[in-house]
């Protein structure tokens, strides 16, 4: 094995190897060279497996912001491999615990017998014949998931591999994928990460898992065993089921915390390199809200991150990332936002990346953070605006139907203007922060209590509508509308440009008990619910058929913006109309009580679909507390039946099933419901 560390203010650096159980120290090597500022060498005859850790001497002097104790064992950044979950301890931090000079005074203890130990890896795998899928952007549909909560309660995935790798491997998990027809799988963070001290001894857990620090090896929380092929093996049974791998990557702050929080890694190898510092050295700037964020314009974090990312594109066989607070990487080393700051720009030139999707959480909780619309050509964006605007009509906002019609064609006042196409929007309704879009149509408010921070944590604005009771009821009517809104959601979202985000469980109906922050519960609250009840849940063929939808109308899919301006046979891509059937005005348009609105969108405009065809899509919605009647307007070049594929008071409907309309046929439509019809057309 060969050994480096960047660590610019360190007098010795040592490899110190443990046995077989990780708990005994048999041998400490200083590594014997020094180029630049990183200390390396090679120790020969080490086999895969051995337990390792780091140990780096020198300054502590958090006032110059150093804080080197070699009492204390650090994990190394580069490690392929961890030996145990850390979950959070006193013998963690550097600094004993309750001493009046706080952080300001070293702990001489060591704790080599606690911590968590590296692993030497073996770097062969058989991939065989794995191959990207490679799905256009424009195809995708993303499935946001957590690899513990999708299997922990599946009873046909069995026992020991029940929240693991494995168990997302297994056959019961990807028929299930295969049976809702999405293109790739979104994994909430699955890099090593340490659960917080506070919530351990609260008895919880950091179950997202946004508080990373081993950036190269596979949380052994997700492992049946010992071996991190197990995620190869997930890649590789995903991919020959055509299904994509998205990571939800941290890179923006790790789990070390303030100057308060506890030693792993970084703090302890180089932390005036690896970390943005205030001016007084000791504190640390957060643009995260976690207590620290990486200093990604220092040439050593830079370089991690980038070798990082490059070793699950090609070790891991990953196809994308989604960043995780992606403004706060991007900024530059004065701490603002730079589209060609260091990290953007290294993407960008970077051979292996540029195949690979890259999907930005586009704020932060800095200056200037919130950045939807702000990142280059070649990323796309969770797009926040799309989620606020569409909650917004469906709960019927007065004055919401312009922002909602831009976001069903995919944004084009957000992204245009820096020369990207509806790929760049990644549409989200309900994302693990926040509701579950049950929730969001059951709760008016949080209902936090169980995190044990009195309800005050999580967002308190969540543009939700209980429709008339608040939590579980058993009024026949509510629970008839809160499954027609659902069902609007979910029309809308597949019906819309740019790519559709599934929240993993939505499909049916999975319920957090109005907890719209359970980044703690690893337990029911957050964990799939796989009972019959669930599996009967007719939400579930719902987004399947309109997940098959979309892939049979490219015209909702199309990687370009819509104009609506005619062409020279006076044909437009798309044409709006009021429920009377007529263009609508531009008073209707700025009339904040006008709730009802009508789309054609012209499938001439779009390629045909695999089997030749091209299907026009009319789309009317009413987001009135009142029925209304539309008359199915006439549109140039389209004079034959229109078919009643969805109608959400009912659901879906297969072609043969579908009723027929005709131009000035007249449509009703319930309150609070919307219909997507189908046209064939021709050249």
């Amino acid at each position: 094995m060969n050994f480096a560390v960047h660590a610019s203010a360190a007098e010795r650096v040592e490899v110190c190897l443990f046995d077989a159980g990780g708990n005994q120290e048999e041998r400490r090597i200083a590594l014997p060279a020094r180029s630049d500022d990183v200390w390396h060498g090679f120790v020969p005859g080490l086999q895969a497996g051995q337990r390792y850790g780091l140990r780096v001497h020198g300054p502590y002097d958090p006032h110059h912001g150093w804080r080197c104790n070699p009492h204390k064992l650090l994990l190394d950044p580069y490690a392929k491999a961890i030996d145990r979950p850390l979950r959070g301890a006193p013998w963690q931090y550097a600094y004993p615990l309750g001493h009046e000079k706080r952080d300001l005074h070293i702990d001489h203890a060591d704790n080599a017998a606690q911590a968590a130990k590296c692993i030497v890896v073996d770097p062969h795998f058989d991939w065989g014949d794995d191959r990207h899928p490679d799905t256009p952007m424009e195809d995708s549909i993303f499935y946001e998931v957590h690899v513990r909560g999708f299997t922990r309660q599946m009873p046909d995935v069995p026992e020991p591999l029940r929240g693991t790798f494995a168990g997302m491997a297994s056959e019961p998990a990807i028929a299930h994928l295969q049976r809702l027809g999405v293109t790739a799988v979104e994994l909430l963070p699955v890099q090593a990460f340490n659960d917080e001290r506070r919530l351990i001894e609260l008895g919880l857990a950091n179950y997202w898992g946004y508080n990373t620090i081993g950036f190269f090896a596979p949380d052994p929380r997700y492992l049946s065993g010992e071996d991190v092929n197990e995620f190869r093996h997930m890649v590789k049974a995903l991919h020959a089921a055509g299904i994509e791998v998205i990571l939800d990557v941290v890179y923006n702050h790790s789990c070390e915390g303030n100057h308060l929080g506890p030693t792993l890694c970084f703090k302890g190898i180089d932390n005036r390199s690896y970390y943005r510092l205030t001016e007084d050295h000791r504190h640390y700037m957060d643009f995260t809200g976690t207590g620290n964020t990486l200093n990604a314009s220092h040439p050593a974090m830079l370089r991690l991150i980038m070798d990082s990312l490059r070793y699950w594109v090609e070790e891991m066989h990953v196809d994308g990332f989604r960043f995780d607070l992606a403004p706060a990487i991007a900024r530059n080393g004065h701490g603002g936002f730079d589209h060609r700051g260091p990290f953007l720009s290294a993407i960008a030139q970077d051979s292996v990346l540029k195949r690979a999707k890259l999907v930005a959480e586009p704020w932060d909780l800095g200056d200037h953070g919130y950045q939807v619309g702000g990142f280059p050509q070649g990323w796309s964006e969770w797009n926040g605006q799309y989620r606020d605007r569409v909650r917004d009509y469906w709960r019927g906002m007065e004055g919401s139907l312009g922002d909602f019609a831009a976001a069903l064609c995919g944004s084009a006042d957000v992204y245009s203007h820096s020369r990207r196409t509806p790929r760049a929007s990644v549409n989200i309704i309900t994302v693990h922060d926040g509701f579950t879009l049950n929730d969001l149509v059951s709760y008016n408010d949080k209902h936090n209590e169980a995190n044990a921070e009195d309800n005050r944590d999580g967002e308190s604005h969540n543009r939700s509508w209980n429709c008339g009771a608040e939590g579980p009821t058993d009024d026949p009517e509510i629970l008839a509308f809160r499954e027609r809104q659902k069902r609007n959601f979910l029309t809308t979202l597949f019906a819309s440009r740019g790519v559709p985000l599934l929240l993993g469980g939505d499909e049916m109906s999975r319920t957090q008990g109005g907890n719209n922050n359970a980044y703690c519960q690893d337990n029911p609250v957050s964990w799939f619910d796989w009972s019959e009840e669930r599996l009967q849940d007719p939400l579930i063929d719902f987004t399947a058929a309109m997940t098959r939808l979309r892939r049979e109308l490219p015209v909702l899919r199309q990687p370009k913006w819509l104009s609506g301006r005619p062409d020279h046979d006076r044909r437009r891509d798309i044409v709006w109309f009021s429920v009377w059937g007529k263009e609508m005005t531009g008073e209707e348009w700025t009339n904040p009580a006008v709730r009802c609105i009508a789309a054609v969108l012209d499938a001439r405009f779009a390629p045909p679909a695999q089997d030749g065809s091209r299907q026009s899509v009319l789309l009317a919605f009413n987001a009135t507390g009142e029925d209304v009647t539309f008359t199915v307007p006439e549109a140039t070049g389209h004079h034959g039946d229109w078919a009643l594929r969805v109608y959400t008071p009912e659901g879906f409907f297969d072609p043969e099933e579908a009723r027929s309309l005709r131009a000035n046929d007249k449509l009703e439509l319930l309150a609070h419901s919307m219909a997507l019809l189908t046209q064939p057309v021709e050249e």
